[in-house]
């Protein structure tokens, strides 16, 4: 571990030397202590020259970093109160545990591990509450009086590190498809099913396929909170980080690639499925797709993380920083679900029976 103080970035008020916090409503940085507010480019100015520095480029990234690993824990010296602050290998962006001040660490962007862009917060961590009651409104099998004794737990909004793929996709595809025609021979009322191999060729282009680059994230829930408005990506700054988290990514373009690649193969099937109107029990018998001219962007893509207490059980919620979508796990009623199995039980029954006495009337 290696101590050091000036790969360490806090953004203070330029008029009275308090913390900077990056607010998502406003799109600029407000101080905590006077409430000066000051727009990015604003702070870009105060904080240094503006100077091209290079950005991530997988090319240059493969030749270099290919075979290395992320350094491990490193030490940090904060410039506001001197404490120490340890970081593992992915962290960017994080808090001073003593004196709550917002710390970047520049190092972790810098030498060609600097992202292409970000989407910055857009909701904001009041909004959350009601995002997530909307979520779990009418929801039937939600206990009695979870609205009202739930409370929200500790919030982190992260900003987390995201693979965006542009690639070209070639190559054939062979489905096997049905056709069902019914007809009445003499006596017999018949059904012919015949069976078609279909063959599908073409080219693809995708651009931007997210695919998450964090080892810390579950990769099904990072997914569930797409899409992403990818018009509202920037260019990357320090500014947008203070008063959130930042990691950086810890799974190469390479290791993730499989991902991608999986995510746009489902897409060109379902657009050769299309192609085959008039034919049903669609499933394919052969790939021959190809991913090529792949391509690869890092970003940052905003995300929150918090849990949500009931009777002193946690469950575990995301929300996406942009969109404010909401997914997680919710508690269900024991009583509530067999009531609901019952009922639909019941409703089956009553059907059956009136169906049995049609028949018998």
């Amino acid at each position: 571990m290696s101590d050091t103080k000036q790969d360490v970035q806090q953004f203070q008020c330029p008029n009275c030397s308090a913390p900077l916090t990056y607010k998502p409503k406003r799109r600029s940085l407000l101080c905590s202590n006077c409430g000066s507010e000051f727009t990015i480019d604003e702070i870009i100015s105060i904080e240094r020259p503006l100077t091209e520095q290079k950005t991530f480029d997988w090319g240059d990234w493969e030749a270099q970093n290919a075979h290395r690993h992320l350094e491990n824990t490193k030490v940090y010296t904060c410039q506001s109160c001197g404490a120490t602050i340890e970081a593992d290998a992915a962290t960017g962006a994080t808090k001073c545990p003593y004196c709550d001040n917002n710390v970047v660490l520049s190092d972790r962007f810098g030498g060609g591990l600097r992202p292409n862009g970000i989407i910055p917060f857009k909701i904001t961590a009041k909004e959350l509450p009601g995002a997530v009651r909307r979520f779990y409104k009418n929801k039937p099998l939600l206990p009695h009086g979870f609205f009202s004794r739930s409370s929200i737990g500790d919030v982190q909004g992260i900003y987390v590190p995201f693979w965006l793929f542009d690639c070209t996709l070639d190559g054939g595809m062979n489905l096997e498809g049905t056709t069902v025609r019914h007809y009445t021979e003499g006596e017999y009322d018949c059904t012919e099913i015949s069976h078609f191999l279909l063959e599908r060729d073409g080219c693809m282009s995708f651009a931007g396929i997210p695919v998450d680059a964090s080892d810390k994230m579950a990769n099904d829930l990072m997914d569930s909170i797409e899409p992403f408005d990818f018009s509202e990506l920037v260019d990357f700054q320090e500014s947008y980080l203070p008063g959130f988290v930042a990691d950086r990514f810890d799974r190469s373009p390479k290791k993730e690639l499989p991902r991608a690649s999986r995510r746009v193969t489902k897409s060109a099937q379902e657009v050769m499925e299309e192609t085959c109107v008039g034919y049903g029990d669609l499933k394919v018998r052969t790939n021959g797709m190809e991913m090529t001219k792949s391509n690869v962007k890092y970003v940052l893509l905003p995300v929150y993380l918090l849990n949500l207490e009931y009777k002193g059980k946690k469950y575990r919620f995301a929300v996406n920083g942009q969109t404010g979508k909401v997914v997680g796990e919710l508690p269900s009623s024991t009583l509530k679900s067999a009531l609901y199995f019952l009922g639909g039980f019941a409703a089956s029954a009553t059907l059956a029976g009136k169906f049995l006495l049609w028949l018998l009337s």
